[in-house]
């Protein structure tokens, strides 16, 4: 097995310590960083943001290079970059709520940046995610990191099978204390950095203005509804609304209501009780298998339906290549097109899809 690894540096202490993890094993790490065109302020390190990708991380990233004396590059992804700020505000006016951070690890991470790896005769590539890659009888599998609070296997879960050999997580079978004291003891400048909380193209987390900045020509008001059709209110864009949100809808009913549906056709949005949210399973397109599947047989599994929502007992059957519907055990709440559900055989991902329509 070779010893060469393509690093991707965001400047924050998780890939930072996975730089010290990886030359301690024996690794030649190659530091990469990513330029988006995302800029911070002076105000912004004075605050310690939260965000990532900036001109102030591409610094940090640089400084911990340099301390451990490994190659240091900064690539400039901006035009690439900028495709996937237009599929998040392009979703969120198709009446969906979109993951960036999936598209880019798909995309970016683990596509445009393998590839330079790979004219850099690389033979790994890793990141600071929390998620483990194990080396099964059929090959290298996905699975949950060993901090529950941390795991990201949900956002990975589009990674091609083929990579999987390729890449390495540092951090897989670690909790987060243990590694802010590595980086403390290794007197890392970024040891106290705060982790990156916020997309990281909408740094004030107002995606919205965001949208309308960039797509301003295609921000329309419209009308809230009830589930009768009554008109309550109106709005001045759908790109402010998610399925399940009650707080923020710019008016007052006397009970609590929150988004059940978003027409986008009609820059509808459709109000009711809590109990409206909950679906008995959904439709997923866009689905990358990481485990052999068969055809039209359902498979017990949990599913994973957002970022923060306890994976869910349910049945799974692949109806085609990159398509799949799903059967929850009991009703979930808030189905959201365009997030991602992801299917778990214990810890390891079987594969995962973009949400289409709640059943």
């Amino acid at each position: 097995m070779g010893n060469k690894v393509l690093l991707a540096m965001s400047g924050g202490v998780d890939s930072s310590v996975c730089a010290q993890l990886l030359i301690d094993q024996g690794y030649e790490v190659i530091g990469v960083f990513m330029r988006t065109g995302v800029h911070g302020t002076e105000d912004a390190r004075a605050e310690r943001k939260k965000g990532c990708c900036s001109a102030l991380d591409a610094g940090d990233a640089r400084r911990v290079a340099d301390k451990f004396d490994i190659p240091f590059y900064a690539l400039d992804f901006e035009a690439e970059f900028g495709k996937i700020m237009d599929y998040f505000a392009h979703e969120y006016l198709s009446g969906r709520t979109p993951n960036p951070c999936i598209v880019c690890n798909n995309w970016l991470k683990f596509g445009q940046l393998w590839s330079y790896g790979e004219m850099l005769g690389v033979d790994h590539i890793a990141t600071g995610h929390y998620a483990k890659i194990v080396h099964g009888t059929d090959g290298a599998e996905l699975h949950r990191a060993v901090d529950p609070d941390k795991d990201q296997s949900y956002v990975l879960h589009g990674l091609k099978r083929k990579i999987l050999e390729k890449i390495m997580f540092p951090l897989g079978d670690m909790k987060k204390e243990q590694v802010r004291e590595l980086a403390f003891a290794a007197n890392l400048s970024v040891a106290d950095k705060p982790d990156s909380v916020e997309i990281c193209f909408v740094p004030d987390g107002d995606h919205a203005k965001m949208i309308k900045q960039r797509m301003p020509d295609l921000n329309r008001p419209g009308m809230i509804v009830d589930e009768a059709g009554k008109s309550l209110a109106t709005h001045d864009g759908i790109e402010r609304f998610t399925i399940g949100q009650r707080k923020g809808l710019g008016f007052a009913t006397g009970q609590r209501k929150y988004v059940l549906k978003i027409v986008a056709e009609e820059n509808k949005v459709v109000v009711g009780e809590m109990e409206g949210l909950l679906a008995k399973g959904l439709k997923s397109t866009g689905v990358n298998w990481q485990a052999n599947m068969p055809l039209n047989v359902q498979i017990n599994c949990q599913a994973q339906i957002r970022y923060r929502h306890k994976a869910a007992p349910a049945k799974v059957i692949r109806l085609g290549e990159e398509a799949a519907e799903v059967e929850f055990e009991t009703s979930q709440s808030a189905v959201t097109p365009g997030q991602a559900v992801v299917f778990y055989d214990g810890n390891r991902v079987l594969g995962g899809g973009w949400i289409d329509e709640a059943l």
